[in-house]
């Protein structure tokens, strides 16, 4: 069992990590990051962006932010970095739906239109289609 973290950097998902760490047990935490590709990208892209998925997985715990790092290794949490490409919704969504997730903790943007200032819209979309529990965070 895990708990499913959207990772991409910003300000909303490193709280996001800070409350799973906070409210957590014994369960690893997941981070996963999604590589957006345009709509309109060939499969040849795809499959190129794929390929260096491994390769950047590698690297992906040394990207985190020193703030992240510091409360993961603090913390002694078990964690790990999972790479994705495609729409960041659906590959969440994917992600949750293929492996043991037993909680979606999500940090909220808002950034778009007024029906989603409150979620956004990577959020709203994650939390209409999970398959388990998505807990929004601010």
């Amino acid at each position: 069992m895990a708990i499913l973290v959207p990772y991409d950097g910003s300000h909303p998902a490193q709280n996001a990590i800070e409350h799973a760490v906070r409210t957590t047990g014994d369960e690893e935490i997941i981070l996963l990051r999604v590589i957006e590709v345009a709509s309109g990208s060939i499969q040849a892209g795809i499959n190129l962006v794929q390929e260096k998925l491994k390769e950047k997985q590698e690297e992906e715990a040394d990207e985190l932010s020193e703030e992240i790092e510091t409360i993961l290794d603090a913390d002694r949490v078990e964690f790990r970095v999972e790479t994705a490409v495609g729409k960041p919704s659906r590959e969440i969504v994917s992600f949750a739906e293929e492996h043991d997730i037993t909680q979606i903790i999500i940090g909220s943007h808002g950034r778009e239109g007024v029906s989603r200032v409150l979620l956004g819209n990577v959020a709203e979309n994650v939390v209409r289609r999970a398959p388990t529990t998505v807990t929004v965070v601010r």
